[in-house]
């Protein structure tokens, strides 16, 4: 024989299932929330670096000149703004890949950047200064750019 709930389990059970849903609310709030704090962490840093090339790029000095050890044979010591500029595209790719793994950039907006992207770091420019930072990347960015050929530079 079936026992009769009475009105208060029910209500019981409604506020607990309430309180269990809210709970869930509140915990995909803060995780989005802690990934949009990255987002915007990544876009500072991004910011900095860009600032940084801009120096180097308005007093004639080539980005990463000091950095080289005399082992990179694409090396040159002659001042090409358009290398400064490579440098500043591959920290701004960097940041939107990072904003649309995150769901942060519409996928129209992506898939734009994206054709820009590799075409880009296809070119010698773009792949030299891919071939310099290359370690410092994330390894989707690279599979990314090593997915399409690079131009014949010789």
């Amino acid at each position: 024989m079936m026992k009769k709930v009475s009105l208060d389990v029910w209500i019981q059970l409604l506020g607990m299932i309430g309180v269990i849903a809210s709970l869930v609310f509140v915990g995909l709030q803060m995780r989005q929330s802690q990934e949009i704090a990255l987002a915007a962490q990544q876009t500072d840093r991004m910011q900095v670096f860009t600032d940084i090339v801009n120096a180097f790029t308005e007093a004639g000095i080539q980005y990463g000149q000091n950095f080289d050890d005399g082992t990179d044979p694409e090396f040159t010591e002659t001042f090409n703004p358009g290398i400064n500029v490579a440098h500043q595209a591959l920290w701004v790719f960097e940041n939107d890949y990072l904003q649309y793994s995150l769901g942060l950039m519409d996928e129209n907006i992506w898939e734009a950047k994206l054709k820009f992207m590799l075409a880009s770091f296809s070119s010698c420019i773009g792949r030299q200064v891919f071939n310099q930072r290359r370690e410092s990347l994330d390894q989707r960015i690279v599979e990314l750019i090593i997915s399409v050929p690079a131009a014949n530079c010789e």
